[in-house]
């Protein structure tokens, strides 16, 4: 697990390549597999791979989803919010899991935010997803996760970069060295 910890990096550019229907049941299975608190399992997975689709889905907010339509894969990740209060949590969760599952595939991806972010002036991208998906007024949507072959080479950090201050011993101190 330390060594996909340690590659793991953000990939914005894929290849074209199509994913295999095996690869797919993979992070299928991995996603279920992830943890949910008291195992109520509140979310939901929509995998789009229609490229007709993740051309609108990338355009869900004015930055930081556009690089979606390259991808050959996209996981919306929702949860039904009638189901755990906790569901924000359940979510990210399973949305990192599904990336640490790709990277072990040999695969590359990237979380796009969606919860608590602006499509347009008057809607919300999540609104715009659950319209887009037709989803369930209780199905929220908290993040899409682009998956592909990397198309890029993006080095991993180097020990010396990690943010070794934000670690406190016992309790919180300031301006820990």
């Amino acid at each position: 697990m330390l060594d996909l910890l340690r590659e793991r990096r953000s990939v914005r550019k894929y290849q074209s390549t199509h994913l295999s229907a095996g690869l797919l049941e993979l992070l299928k299975e991995g996603l279920l597999r992830s943890p949910s608190s008291h195992n109520l399992n509140p979310w939901e997975f929509v995998f789009v791979d229609d490229l007709e689709m993740l051309e609108k889905l990338s355009q869900a907010k004015p930055h930081g989803s556009a690089f979606l339509k390259d991808a050959p894969l996209g996981i919306v990740v929702c949860g039904d919010e009638t189901i755990s209060d906790v569901w924000i949590e359940d979510c990210s969760i399973a949305s990192v899991t599904v990336q640490y599952m790709a990277l072990s595939l040999g695969l590359g991806s990237c979380w796009i935010q969606i919860r608590e972010r602006m499509h347009a002036e008057t809607q919300s991208a999540e609104a715009y997803v659950q319209q887009l998906l037709k989803l369930p007024e209780k199905i929220r949507v908290l993040s899409i996760i682009a998956i592909g072959y990397a198309d890029e080479d993006n080095p991993p950090f180097f020990p010396e970069q990690l943010a070794y201050h934000k670690i406190h011993a016992a309790r919180f101190t300031e301006n820990q060295t």
